[in-house]
């Protein structure tokens, strides 16, 4: 073989594993477009899920929030969409595992957008489902 055609063949090669690394983006993509979190108060008096990109999708209050002050009902809204946003941001990571990995460079710049937007709260008197 010459320096030729093992050329052609590293080519060959890089080109195949680009592609292979274009669909697994393609499919990760696709993946965390679909992609809700829930969670809610630790009564069950709210629940908030997000979208894929962290945005309130749906916010559930029942009329427990009536015997909550204005201040703490807003805290806990915003505590339990933290949580929610959390719980996807764990589900993107599942999805990068499976897809492109963790290790890869394309995994390791999406789980670190996801945290860096949505960091783990403190997960006090709550629970999160997704």
């Amino acid at each position: 073989m010459n320096d030729v055609d093992a050329a052609e063949q590293w080519l060959d090669s890089w080109v195949s594993q680009v592609d292979v690394q274009a669909q697994q983006a393609v499919e990760l993509s696709r993946r965390v477009a679909g992609l809700i979190g829930s969670a809610e108060g630790r009564d069950g008096a709210i629940r908030v899920t997000v979208g894929s990109a962290g945005q309130v999708e749906a916010l559930e209050l029942d009329d427990r929030v009536h015997e909550m002050s204005g201040p703490q009902l807003a805290r806990e809204i915003l505590a339990v969409m933290q949580r929610a946003q959390a719980v996807l941001s764990a589900a993107v990571v599942e999805q990068v595992r499976a897809t492109v990995g963790a290790d890869s460079e394309a995994g390791r710049a999406v789980i670190g957008s996801f945290d860096a937007r949505f960091p783990a709260p403190d997960g006090r008197d709550a629970r999160a489902g997704g």
